[in-house]
């Protein structure tokens, strides 16, 4: 599958509390063929797990150069220097060497490694559990993550090296270096995810545990992938929607409220509630005041002479989004108060992100904030159950859920809204995406709505892009977006494997 593979035999062993899962241990102080003999090793091997996708170069807070800034949400203002490599992504000039891509696909690859691991060995009955139970709540926990990370593979290469058994041998490795057909992935995917399912984990996680997974996730994940999949694939789409609706319901079901305007928006992000405010279901924790754990969200989006988001001053503009989702917030809607402002210095006259903020004493001048990456919550879930509704045919019901984003954000209902939202989105499909752009602004959703958006279409995404105001998107150059551009290419590392069945993608 890569060559990368046998470097990651050895997990990262960190104890098993929410906080010591931040902690990493020497990952050579034990040898993997004698690491599970107790359920302590389990727990530490599955916490090894968790580690890997708080990598930036995973599914960590810094990831969104593989996301944001590959939509129109957000760019570079520097196509040159540090920012040579990373400006591909936004001027949608990627290359099969370069670094940060090759970097995401290896740290996605170590986070299937890992599971695989915990999933090769689990089911030895030598290893003897306080209760039971606990093996397949393990076992659901390392199930999750490997789709998980299967998902962003396949939503981003396409067909990828597909291995679920831990390679323990150069020869293993080998076998398995070839690209297995997207719809298959997505087949593992949906069947670890359901298997997951099957086992005592909570519905939400409690405050202690928050960072583990639960099942309202898997569900809320299954849904999605459903969704996915009845959007890009060209079989079977009534029934994958009809699935995706299914377990989008059954997460929408374990909520702990009643609808999102009992959550104001602004406390999904405030650091002091981040474990015990209901609208999330599952994220990444960091750990405020601490060097080597913190979060940078808070002080790396804060441009230069602004205190908004952190007490750590700044140097520069911060993360650079594009006018062009400023743009897209309508006139009262309380998310773009909260979310973006603008900074007027002489250094940096750009809009820059403020709904990340830590600005307390145990964050301090270091910027050593406390901020939890969230990668799905319930907002997510409601928009993502209008979609579907839209999809089929139930549009009323889509409303409905359009609706309760609409009412927390300050906004018209959908049917009230004036005529000049709805000539901007004249059908309820466009309406869906432009809320769940204003409502997930930043947290990593924007390049996969786009691509469920358009679906078997990559000609549609080629020229989505292209109608955009240059102006609105930085110094990226629209005029490279091209049908290529729905996928990334295959690293060339791997390609140089085996060219014949690590074949590249169209275009690169």
């Amino acid at each position: 599958m890569k060559k990368i593979s046998l470097l990651f035999i050895f997990i990262a062993l960190i104890s098993s509390s929410c906080e010591d899962y931040l902690q990493i241990e020497n990952p050579n102080a034990i040898t993997s063929d004698k690491f599970f003999s107790s359920e302590i090793d389990v727990q530490k091997a599955v916490a090894g797990i968790y580690n890997a996708i708080r990598s930036n170069s995973a599914l960590g807070e810094g990831s969104d150069l593989y996301s944001e800034e590959r939509s129109d949400n957000a760019g570079r203002t520097d196509n040159q220097s540090n920012a040579g490599t990373p400006f591909q992504f936004t001027n949608f000039t990627l290359v099969p060497t370069n670094p940060e891509m090759t970097g995401h696909w290896n740290a996605l690859y170590t986070i299937v490694s890992r599971a695989n691991y915990v999933l090769s060995n689990i089911d030895n009955q030598a290893i003897r559990f306080t209760d039971e139970k606990n093996r397949a709540v393990y076992k659901s926990e390392a199930l999750f993550l490997r789709a998980l990370a299967y998902f962003h593979l396949v939503r981003k290469w396409g067909d990828v090296p597909m291995v679920t058994q831990f390679a323990t041998s150069y020869d293993e490795i080998v076998a398995s270096t070839f690209r297995v057909e997207k719809g298959l992935v997505y087949k593992q995917i949906t069947e670890d995810l359901t298997a997951a399912l099957n086992s005592d984990l909570p519905n939400i996680q409690n405050a202690a545990n928050k960072g583990r997974t639960c099942k309202a996730a898997i569900n809320g994940l299954l849904g999605q992938v459903y969704l996915t999949m009845g959007s890009v694939l060209s079989d079977e789409k009534p029934a994958n929607f009809a699935k995706a609706k299914q377990y989008l319901d059954t997460a929408y079901g374990m909520r702990t409220f009643g609808q999102l305007s009992e959550i104001p928006y602004e406390d999904v992000f405030d650091v002091a509630k981040k474990n015990t405010n209901p609208e999330i279901i599952f994220q990444i924790v960091y750990r405020q005041g601490d060097q080597n754990y913190a979060s940078g969200l808070a002080y790396r989006n804060q441009s230069i002479g602004e205190t908004i988001n952190s007490k750590r001053p700044s140097t520069g503009r911060g993360f650079f989004i594009n006018p062009d989702i400023v743009n897209e917030y309508e006139t009262g809607d309380i998310r773009k108060e909260f979310s973006v402002k603008y900074a007027d210095h002489a250094s940096a006259k750009a809009w820059f992100i403020t709904k990340y903020r830590d600005v307390s004493d145990a964050a301090a001048a270091n910027g050593w904030g406390g901020n939890d990456f969230i990668l799905m919550r319930y907002a997510d879930i409601v928009l993502m159950l209008a979609e579907v509704n839209e999809r089929l045919g139930n549009n009323s019901e889509a409303i409905g859920y359009l609706n309760q984003a609409r009412k927390r954000a300050g906004l018209p209902d959908y049917d009230a809204s004036d005529a000049d939202y709805h000539a901007k989105y004249p059908t309820l499909k466009l309406a869906i995406l432009h809320e769940r752009r204003s409502e997930l602004a930043f947290e990593n959703h924007r390049l996969f709505d786009l691509l469920r958006a358009f679906g078997d279409n990559p000609q549609g995404f080629a020229d989505y892009f292209r109608r955009k105001n240059a102006a609105d998107v930085g110094i990226s150059d629209l005029k490279n977006v091209s049908t290529k551009d729905v996928l990334f290419p295959i690293p060339f590392d791997e390609q140089k494997l085996d060219p014949v069945k690590m074949y590249q993608n169209p275009g690169y």
